[in-house]
């Protein structure tokens, strides 16, 4: 106190205080963020919302939790990358988790056909294929028309497997074999777009379309 009693020391110390204060609100920004980290951290480890393995998506990414630390959670993306995330992002952003509570999962599938397609052939196609593959775990097995359009038919075919890698590999093959067979026995039923020549002529403006 004697010493601000003077002018220049006086400047000098209110510099050092202006300076002490603007260090000190850097430092409790840093400081507020770093701590928010760790209770995520801690959030996450008493609620549990994924475990080591818990298949996941996220930053439109799939793959596996591969560590869970306080700080950060490292998952292992299915062409073996790493992503690296902050354990707040679980608790500020949605993602998906395939294994929750279990780790069998539903696959769909989607075809576009004609609609000259025979709706119960595919079916009786897709159980014949479905109980001939290991992959499938004998529980859902749906094919429904979801959609109709002005040239094709969208079919949604629902499938079921022990968990999500096989649940994948299912899907590629039914995909396939659905495509192989409608070739093979549907030619004609393959997606198409249809010209109309009206008396014999061709008309200019349905052609262009």
């Amino acid at each position: 106190m004697v010493l601000l009693s003077f002018e220049s020391i006086r400047k000098v110390g209110i510099g050092l205080f202006a300076s002490a204060g603007v260090a000190g609100i850097i430092i409790g920004f840093s400081a507020q963020k770093a701590v928010g980290t760790l209770l995520a951290g801690i959030q996450i480890a008493i609620t549990q919302p994924f475990r080591i393995e818990d298949a996941v998506l996220v930053e439109n990414e799939w793959g596996w939790i591969e560590e869970i630390n306080l700080t950060y959670v490292v998952v292992r993306i299915w062409d073996k990358r790493r992503l690296v995330l902050p354990t707040t992002y679980f608790l500020e952003k949605p993602f998906q988790n395939w294994t929750r509570t279990s780790a069998d999962i539903i696959g769909s599938i989607f075809l576009y056909t004609d609609y000259t397609i025979s709706i119960q052939a595919l079916r009786d196609e897709l159980t014949r294929l479905l109980n001939e593959t290991p992959l499938w775990d004998k529980k859902v097995n749906v094919l429904q028309v979801t959609d109709s359009k002005e040239t094709t038919m969208e079919l949604r075919i629902l499938v079921s497997a022990k968990n999500s890698p096989t649940t994948w590999d299912l899907r590629v093959h039914i995909r396939e074999k659905l495509i192989e067979f409608i070739q093979k026995n549907y030619p004609e039923s393959l997606p198409k777009t249809r010209l109309v020549f009206e008396n014999g002529e061709r008309n200019p403006s349905k052609l262009e379309g």
